[in-house]
């Protein structure tokens, strides 16, 4: 009887940590979707502001298309040289952030992010000027469902996905040395390719990432270290859907 007792407690209390883990692995999981929506939101907010602060139909010496001009902020932001800054910033604070984000603080580390959303959105106004808007709200939908049913299936599948992360590598490198190289050739086949290529390449990172940021999760951890695992786990999920949807955007969008 004694031996049943003792059997009892100690499974009793082996339960209750299991509970308090899945319980505090799901707060964590949480925390990285709430910080990458909101990411999502800001920049949403920042690419819709600065395209309505950037156009007009009032005639301006920046034609922009048929009845539409660009403000001299439109101009300043995306013809000027000052274009490059408006481009660059955003990959100079991700990295900064990336190889910081240990020595910060959690509000450092989230203002940080913030702010990246935000410059992200400054850049990606432009979009608004090339695609019409009910085409980008379409693929966005087709974005958010692909990333959800991937992101759920790379949480819950058994299956390790490890071993997905040197292919996945070698496939980014691959798209980034690409584009750069369809900068000078402006070839519309090489950038489909790329396209296609892009999509399957951040629909397996969306899966492989949501997985690796799950095992990141340790119980044993203190609210500062979960913090920064969650802000980072945050921008990797931000950064694959933001590229799934460039992805789907140039082979689904339509043109204005």
């Amino acid at each position: 009887m004694s031996d049943l007792n003792t059997n009892t407690r100690y499974g009793g209390a082996i339960s209750r940590s299991q509970a308090e883990i899945d319980q505090g692995l799901r707060s964590y999981m949480l925390g990285v979707y709430n910080y990458m929506a909101i990411g999502l939101a800001i920049t949403g907010l920042f690419a819709l502001g600065i395209y309505m602060l950037s156009i007009s139909s009032v005639p301006t010496p920046y034609a922009l298309r048929g009845g539409l001009y660009l403000t001299q902020l439109g101009y300043t932001l995306f013809v000027s040289p000052l274009k490059w800054v408006v481009i660059l910033a955003p990959l100079a604070l991700v990295f900064f952030l990336s190889f910081r984000v240990d020595k910060m603080s959690v509000g450092a580390a989230q203002l940080t992010f913030w702010i990246y959303a935000a410059l992200v959105g400054v850049s990606l106004a432009i979009l608004l000027m090339v695609y019409t808007h009910t085409s980008i709200a379409r693929v966005f939908f087709i974005t958010a469902a692909s990333f959800g049913a991937l992101s759920l299936w790379g949480y819950t599948t058994q299956r390790d996905l490890s071993g997905w992360g040197s292919f996945l590598f070698i496939g980014l490198i691959g798209i980034i040395l690409a584009s750069l190289v369809n900068i000078w050739l402006a070839s519309s086949m090489l950038q489909w390719i790329i396209s296609c290529v892009g999509v399957l390449v951040f629909a397996g990172l969306t899966a492989y990432d949501t997985q690796q940021i799950k095992e990141m999760y340790d119980a044993n951890d203190d609210g500062t270290a979960t913090g920064r695992k969650s802000i980072m786990g945050a921008l990797r999920l931000y950064l694959d859907f933001l590229n799934l949807f460039l992805m789907l955007l140039n082979l689904f969008g339509n043109r204005e």
